[in-house]
Parts: structure tokens; sequence; C-alpha cells
């Protein structure tokens, strides 16, 4: 896997302009605000990203990438509502942002935040010659400047210009959250090559698809560690399934869980010492769990039904789980030792794929809808509350939590090609992610 994009860039100075300090009470607060159904969206006037830097020296036509990247991502961050007025230029003196002299238009429009930038090839302070992008942000309510940032690379790449523009509006949402922005998350999934499935790995807006895994077998369900270095995933060999491991940094393997007629749905716990997985040797499955520091293994369910796809509750004391064990599969919970099993839908003949929101607030899962079929839905971790997601003429499967639990990755079948998609978690926002090829699955959506 390419890694240039993240070994090479290098963040070398990082200028606060205004210093606005977001405390952790005030954070909260506009966390618990920004997630209300009847939240208004800040607006903001994305401006014209310029060439050229403050050294003045040479650019190339690489600042045209930032403008739609970073639109998309605060379009995308559910906090900020990009305005439509035109691209005018902010301001530099030196190295120091300067206000627009006019926002007029930008207060009749109900304007709250303003930021512009510049891009181009410089040197920095100390003499390194590389990619420079700035970017300003100006407050118009306090009419103050909210913070510039300085980022450097070494490297001249029009992806790095969309990973620095990811980076600011990252940045942007943190300073009116206290939230960290999800613009730099990665989505792990499956991809039909030949007669094989191989593993991909692509930016959380589809850009830049790169190829993990290339041995021509099936390769299935991936799942991102906890630090975000490792894929461990189903792999098919000889007509056995194994769990492997596979590192991101030197594409080394090894087998966690050996062969069996059936090793699927892994996933780790939130800590990262442990994995749950459902096999099965003969008949039906159960649920265990790998201790990675010891490599022990443990049953966690023993049940003549079939328990599938393990996930963790954020704090690690439960895990909610599919079961036939009432006739048709079903959502359950029990905790992490397997006590306390008590079953969460009671609707509908078909609920599998439960995933545990990052906040723990919502389980999200595949659900047969009468006349509409397989679709996402949540609900309380209580079970009390049940929301249906998707909808329309399609199949919806593997939904994938983002990590700051405003937005789903899941896979769907619509127009006779399966490809993923992301959506908001209230159904709004609904994105293809990836395009081309012949069948695309098994979305896993990395941790910040």
């Amino acid at each position: 896997m390419n890694r240039s994009i993240i070994t090479l860039l290098l963040i070398l100075t990082f200028v606060s302009i205004g210093k606005l300090s977001v405390s952790p009470t005030l954070a909260k607060e506009a966390l618990l605000e920004a997630s209300r159904a009847d939240f208004q969206k800040i607006p903001i006037w994305v401006m014209q990203f310029s060439s050229g830097d403050a050294s003045g020296t040479s650019s190339l036509n690489i600042q045209q990438h930032a403008v739609p990247v970073l639109k998309a991502d605060l379009t995308r961050s559910q906090i900020f509502k990009p305005v439509d007025l035109p691209l005018t230029s902010g301001r530099f003196s030196d190295n120091k942002c300067v206000s627009p002299s006019d926002l007029s238009e930008a207060k009749k429009q109900g304007v709250t935040v303003s930021t512009w930038g510049r891009v181009g090839v410089g040197r920095t302070d100390n003499g390194g010659l590389g990619l420079v992008f700035d970017a300003c942000a100006h407050d118009s309510g306090t009419r103050d400047f909210l913070l510039g940032k300085r980022y450097f690379s070494l490297k001249v790449t029009n992806p790095l210009v969309r990973l620095m523009a990811h980076r600011w509006a990252d940045e942007l949402v943190y300073r009116y959250t206290g939230e960290p922005g999800i613009a730099r998350t990665k989505i792990s999934y499956v991809s039909e090559i030949g007669n094989g499935r191989e593993l991909f790995v692509m930016d959380y807006d589809g850009y830049g698809p790169q190829q993990v895994t290339a041995d021509g077998f099936l390769n299935l369900m991936p799942t991102w560690s906890p630090n975000r270095k490792e894929l461990v995933y189903t792999a098919y060999r000889q007509r056995k399934q194994l769990i492997m491991r596979r590192s991101l940094a030197t594409g080394h393997e090894e087998v966690l869980v050996e062969p069996a007629s059936l090793n699927i749905t892994p996933g780790f716990s939130p800590n990262g010492k442990s994995l749950t997985y459902a096999s099965a040797q003969e008949g039906n499955s159960d649920i265990f769990s790998l201790n990675l520091d010891t490599m022990k293994v443990k049953a966690i369910t023993s049940d003549r039904s079939a328990d599938l796809s393990p996930s963790w509750s954020p704090d690690g004391k439960k895990l909610a789980f599919t079961s036939d064990r009432g006739g048709r599969p079903q959502i359950y919970i029990m905790d992490a030792d397997g006590s306390n099993v008590r079953r969460l839908t009671y609707e509908g003949d078909y609920n599998a794929a439960p995933a545990w929101s990052p906040h723990g607030d919502w389980i999200a899962f595949v659900c047969r809808i009468s006349g509409e079929g397989f679709k996402l839905c949540r609900m309380t971790p209580d079970g009390k509350q049940l929301i249906q997601i998707t909808s329309g003429r399609s199949i919806d499967d593997s939904p994938s939590w983002s990590p700051n639990g405003r937005h789903l990755a899941f896979s769907s079948i619509r127009g006779g090609k399966s490809h993923i998609y992301i959506i908001n978690s209230d159904g709004t926002g609904l994105e293809q992610v990836t395009s081309g090829g012949t069948h695309h699955s098994s979305p896993a959506w990395s941790p910040l």
C-alpha cells in the first residue's frame, strides 16, 4: 500500500491567529447542541484558495482542488452549511491572515464564518522547499479571526492538497464542536477482482482507492484495529475460513484463527486486546473471543442456535449479536462474558448484522421491512426506540459507523451493482463513494 501521503506530510507550523480555545465544558455543550435534530447548521463562506505562498516563489495549478474538497467536507460534517457566494480572495500580510475588506454581502446571507487560503510551492521560514497550504478563518459574529494554519509537505501532489484541505476542514469542525472531524478517515472494503475478492482502502469520500490484498482468493469482512495500523479479515483457503491479520505498513500477514468451516465477522474490543468472531467446525456457529496477548480462545456463547456478528459496546462491557434462537434472525445483547443475554428486536422476521455506535447510544443493523426488503435501521441499546434509516428499492447491508457517530457506511445493490455508500444517521445525505468495478461490499470505517 502506498503510504507516501501519510509519511511525507510534515506539519511544520501551526499558527493560531485569534487564539480561540475550546474549553472541555463548552466543547461538550457544543457537541450536544450539534447533535439535536433541530440544530441549525453554521453558514460558512468558502472563499478562493489562490495560488502562491508567503515566500512568493513559483506555484503549480494545484489550488483548484482545495475549494471543492473543503466544501464537500464541511457539508458532510453536518455542522456547516456552505453558502453560495463568489470565490472572492481573502488577503494576507506577510505570513498573517487579513480579514476580507468587504463582508457586507456575506452578512446579508447570514454568513457566520468565512474561510480562504492559498496553495503553492515555496519555502518555509527555515528554508524547506515544498508544498505550502495556508488557510484562514474569520468569524463575522465576533469580528475577529478564528484561526490560521500553515501545512507543509516535502512532496507536491494533488492528493496532498486534498489531505491538507481535509485537515483544515477537521480543524474547523473541532473549533466549533470540540469533536474531531472525520475528513481524514478511511474506509476499507471488498472488491471483486477476476474470480477473487480483494481488500481495498480509500479515503472516506471515495478518493484514491488502493488495493491491499492481491492473492486471487476470497478475502472478506475487513475490520480495523483501534490503532488503524492493521486490518483483520476472513480469508478462504482450501474451502476453509481463516481469520487473518495484515499490517498496512509492511504487508505482513499472520493467521489469528485457524481454518474451520466457518470463521467470520471479526471485531476488535475497544481496547484492542481481544478479538471476537463467529466460528463453527461443523453445524451451527457460536461466538468466541481471542486474547491477542496470550492467543487463548474463549467461547462466549454455547447454544444450539446460530450466533453471529458480535459487536462491542464502546465501553467494552457488552456485545450485541445476531441469533436465530427464537426461530428467526434477531438482535440480542449480552454482557461481554456471555452472561445476561436478552433479546432486543421483535419487529419483523429478520434483523441482523448489528453495529454499535461510537457513543454507545445506537445500534445499527440490517432490518427486513415489509414491501421494501433489506434496509438499515437503528435502535437504542434498550430496544425501546427503533428508526428506519434507508428506504427505496435496494438491498442494503453491512452497516459501519463513522468514528463520530454521525454517519454510516454500507453496501447496497442499487441498479444491479453493489457499491459502497455513506449516509447520515438520520437517513439524509446518501452518497455513493465507489465507482466502476462489478461488486464492492463490506465497508469498515476506520477509527480517527
